[in-house]
């Protein structure tokens, strides 16, 4: 460690304590950003990080915070160096705390590089747009909005819907279709409860999916500057294994929504004016600075891939959390209480859900060649077993005709055979086309008319069974 400057405070140099706050008058040549040894008169000595510097003052954020502090006999140490993560492929299975600190009882990492948590900005030039399908074996992300490599897609939730189980399910299951790539997991538990950390580690230890897993947990009784930490550690590792080991890596943040009420906690604590909700008014741009780091770079074999997951407070998608998130990332992934009552799992609101990218990643040489023909039928036929649905609660399901009654029973084993899967079950891209054409073989075949004929002719199982 480079400890490049030595700042002494005098009787009146630290002004104030604010709970975990220090402020000091202003830290000649200190950077923001940068980490610093606060030591404490006790001799004990803790990190911190310059969060605001200006030429009045300095404000210091300590992590784990300090109980008491005697101002005229504690001091500032500047490390000359911004939070690193020490890298290595032996991170690869290893679980960390939000400092980026082991956790897991395994050794220390013997490290080939110490890399900046804020990461390098890509090059616009030579930044790729997202391509090729990621299979997360859930039929209604892969069937109807598919995550594709270098792609942002946050799934968007509510207080008590199994968006933990969502993740944990996807980080089992996800991997890569065509070549034979090396793919990798990077998962972050930003604020969650001691309950759900356990729940995913246990989950990783008993699926095998720890070896290819690299895990970050922040817990709720964690210092609030980790969670600001976490996330960026998370993507630091995966942007390691994509542009230095060529993998393509799947990033899965939760809960985003604990990171921006850490957010406004610090924003609050430096006395900053707060926008909507009480939220600082550069929570956008903090935001974009991380899930702008996923994509593909232009001459490397790697990928970025960012799965935001985020509880919307009261289920209001117009908060100023889901909403920033909706418009610097590439569609969403909506979770439905109603779904969730009932008993469907994942309950995913596929009308709500888009990935603008979707197009990107499938096809005939990244899935199959009907999927997408596959996915424009069963969105139409479900809205109009649900606009109907609608209709029968006002006039009666008898006085529907008998084809509208065929489309209420589609609408009904959509949600039943295609949204609907076991909580460790993963399903093939093909299996989930086929479980569409399965549906689509109880409708009359003239309505079939988003869908190619030679397909039809080659996927209807009544054409199926006579091949």
């Amino acid at each position: 460690m480079n400890l490049s400057s030595l700042y002494v405070t005098e009787s009146s140099a630290l002004n104030r304590t604010k709970g975990s706050l220090l402020i000091a008058k202003s830290i000649p040549g200190i950077k923001l950003g940068e980490i610093v040894d606060v030591c404490l008169a006790s001799g004990e000595v803790k990190r911190g990080q310059a969060i605001d510097i200006s030429k009045e003052a300095t404000v210091v954020q300590v992590f784990g915070g300090v109980s008491e502090v005697d101002l005229m006999r504690s001091r500032i140490r500047c490390r000359g160096e911004a939070l690193r993560l020490a890298v290595s492929e032996s991170i690869l299975g290893r679980v960390f705390n939000g400092m980026g600190e082991p956790i897991d009882g395994g050794p220390q990492v013997i490290p080939e590089d110490y890399l900046d948590v804020n990461g390098e900005a890509i090059n616009p030039a030579g930044r790729q747009p997202p391509a090729e399908f990621i299979e997360t074996g859930i039929s209604a992300i892969d069937g109807l909005n598919a995550l594709v490599r270098g792609q942002k897609l946050p799934i968007f939730s509510g207080s008590g819907l199994p968006h933990n189980q969502i993740a944990a399910q996807i980080i089992r299951q996800a991997s890569v279709k065509g070549k034979q790539s090396q793919f990798a997991v990077v998962f972050a538990a930003i604020g969650v409860s001691y309950d759900d950390a356990a729940f995913f580690m246990k989950n990783m230890e008993q699926t095998g999916a720890r070896e290819r897993t690299i895990a970050f947990i922040n817990t709720a009784s964690d210092p609030v500057i980790e969670r600001i930490s976490t996330p960026r550690l998370a993507l630091t590792a995966g942007e390691y294994l994509a542009w230095r080991k060529g993998m393509h890596v799947l990033v899965i943040l939760t809960d985003m929504t604990n990171y921006c009420e850490a957010l406004r906690e610090l924003s609050a604590m430096r006395e900053e004016i707060p926008s909507r909700r009480g939220y600082p008014g550069y929570m956008y741009t903090d935001l974009a600075t991380m899930y702008e780091r996923a994509g593909r770079i232009l001459g490397k074999d790697g990928s970025v891939t960012i799965l935001p997951i985020l509880t919307m407070p009261d289920d209001d998608i117009t908060h100023p959390i889901p909403d920033l998130t909706g418009y610097i990332t590439e569609g969403q992934i909506v979770l439905s209480r109603e779904l969730e009552r009932k008993g469907a799992y994942p309950p995913i609101d596929v009308f709500l859900s888009l990935s603008r990218m979707m197009k990107e990643g499938i096809g005939a040489d990244k899935t199959r060649e009907d999927h997408n023909n596959v996915f424009m039928q069963l969105y139409a036929a479900y809205a109009e077993g649900c606009n109907l649905r609608e209709i029968s609660t006002i006039i009666g399901a008898e006085a529907l005709g008998e084809r509208d009654k065929i489309y209420l029973e589609i609408a009904d084993r959509f949600e039943r055979e295609f949204i609907s899967q076991g909580v460790n079950e993963r399903r093939t891209v093909e299996e989930t086309l086929d479980i569409g054409w399965n549906l689509f073989s109880a409708l009359p075949e003239e309505d079939l008319k988003l869908i190619n004929q030679k397909l039809i002719k080659k996927y209807l199982p009544k054409y199926r069974e006579k091949v």
